[in-house]
């Protein structure tokens, strides 16, 4: 396997972050959120927009994204805190749900009530969650089986609930009043071979669906995929929910594909989509639309442009990624939005009030391997460079404990420290090949270390690197570069920035982190 030298590079501030989103015309530009926010659905209440997405394992799960103008957007909320109590999500006896948990959920308003339902493969459930407060909460939870794969639901004028669900063949039913489960007898095909505009051999049937309704008739958007192809949009119509429709190909441009439609109130209508981009993740996009005969035309000539006719993004601090000095005043969460944890955390093993303006990771078991190991504290990364970086006190390890700042996805990459024989050491670990294997170990004469991961992204070159420093001023790039991949069937996510800590020998030892900061730089 070839390696990848690991280079210094000078820290540069990253316009792109910041102005990524922003021309010299003020105008919005594409992917509006450059990072992993896959599976979107998206409604308009009044003027402000609502969208969820799909965050697989994290916990809590679910987000809840809100804007003003559809290009700035802030996690106002998660539609669960546990997704359920399972082994598999608790990361106990030997089981994770890494590439399951929930995905795809659908975001609806009706009735003055928010809908947010999605399903798991890890529980074999649908889950159907409620509020009449969207950014506050309470939320009711809703469970029945089976799954409903990549389901979307709609209340009718009639007042009857539907259910769309399936890939390639698509499956309709009506759902009980109290969402509970599908009617009885009701369950029928809606569509034998939903791929089928976009040809005969396709490698990924026709998913993602979401239904819409415009001017009496009904749109269902799907995604699918034509073998040797790209990420392609099809569009079916009909006049009554249970057809007959008809279809077509909608749009196929750089992979950008499966979502669904938005209007604003002065008239302008958008496809909300998003593209496989590396190892960032599945990123966002905006692409104009127009009607022409009763069918939404999507794209200007055909294509997603890289610029907008909407408000410049002021870029993704503080709305979905921050910065965190774990200072927590009175009143507030203990956590912000922005940070998710890797499955079901274990809440008497961590803590931002036991030691004031730190995040205290303490071990309570013994796990052999980093991603089977509970309480690592998440965030995106981002595009197209970006970095993170924290400080961490190992005063009160205890033999065989390490700790620090991962760049999370099955094939992660490691700064951190590790006491082991006595002795701590800064340690920077690789699983590029599949397995973590140590690079390099650096002696550490002190009780604490300054710990640095950059990310770049540009043009996917998908390259982790990794710093360390003694002081907090200079910066030591250590180890190797690692090659980041976007694993499908494996952990299904974009990379993320992690802290951890974990045991391997003893347990009661606890790291403490003074504070983790975002950087638009490498």
């Amino acid at each position: 396997m070839m390696k990848h030298k690991l280079i210094c590079i000078m820290p540069v501030l990253c316009l792109g972050l910041f102005m990524h989103a922003q021309s010299k015309t003020d105008k919005a530009r594409n992917p509006i959120i450059f990072a992993d926010v896959p599976d979107m659905s998206m409604i308009r209440v009044g003027g402000t927009y609502y969208m969820s997405s799909t965050t697989m394992h994290m916990s809590p799960g679910v987000p809840v994204m809100k804007s003003k103008d559809m290009t700035n957007w802030e996690i106002v909320n998660y539609a669960y805190d546990t997704l359920d109590d399972v082994d598999a999500m608790n990361l106990v006896n030997g089981k994770s749900t890494y590439g399951r948990g929930s995905w795809a959920s659908c975001i609806r308003y009706y009735g003055g009530i928010y809908y947010v339902s999605t399903f798991a493969q890890t529980t074999g459930k649908t889950y159907v969650y409620k509020t009449k407060d969207i950014e506050r909460g309470p939320w009711e939870t809703i469970s029945f089986k089976p799954a409903l794969h990549d389901h979307t639901l709609w209340f009718d004028d009639d007042g009857r609930i539907y259910v769309i669900w399936g890939n390639g063949k698509l499956n309709i039913a009506e759902m009980k009043n109290d969402l509970t489960g599908v009617k009885e007898g009701t369950e029928n095909v809606l569509i034998e071979n939903a791929s089928a505009p976009a040809g005969k051999d396709v490698a990924l049937g026709a998913e993602g669906s979401q239904l819409f309704k415009v001017k009496g008739k009904y749109y269902l958007f799907n995604i699918t995929w034509p073998r040797d192809g790209m990420r392609t949009v099809v569009v079916h119509r009909a006049d009554n929910i249970t057809g007959p429709w008809e279809g077509k190909l909608a749009f196929q441009d750089l992979g950008v594909a499966q979502g669904g439609i938005i209007d604003r109130p002065d008239g302008k209508w958008f496809a909300y989509l998003f593209r496989d981009y590396g190892s960032v993740g599945r990123i966002p996009y905006l692409v104009p639309m127009k009607w022409e005969d009763g069918w939404p035309v999507i794209g200007v000539e055909g294509k997603a442009p890289d610029t907008l006719d909407l408000p410049a993004g002021k870029g993704l601090i503080p709305g979905i990624v921050n910065s965190d000095e774990f200072d927590r005043k009175k009143g507030k969460p203990l956590l912000p939005m922005v940070w998710q944890w890797n499955h079901n955390p274990d809440n008497s093993l961590w803590s931002v009030s036991e030691r004031k303006g730190f995040l205290r990771l303490k071990t309570g078991r013994i796990d052999s391997l980093f991603v089977s190991s509970r309480n690592t504290l998440t965030q995106r990364t981002f595009g197209p460079v970006c970095s993170g970086s924290t400080v961490v006190d190992v005063s009160n390890m205890k033999e065989g404990d390490f700790a620090g700042l991962v760049l999370l996805q099955k094939k992660f990459g490691q700064i951190g420290v590790k006491y082991e024989n006595g002795m701590k050491s800064i340690v920077m670990v690789s699983a590029e090949s599949g397995n973590p294997a140590e690079v390099q170990r650096i002696p550490l004469r002190q009780n604490t270390a300054y710990l640095k991961a950059a990310c770049d992204f540009r043009d996917k070159a998908d390259l982790g690197y990794f710093y360390y420093s003694l002081d907090g001023k200079k910066w030591v790039g250590i180890g190797e570069a690692i090659r980041m991949e976007y694993t499908l069937m494996e952990h299904f996510m974009g990379y993320r920035f992690g802290l951890f800590n974990y045991a391997t020998r003893e347990t009661r030892g606890y790291t403490d982190f003074d504070w983790f900061r975002i950087g638009a730089e490498m």
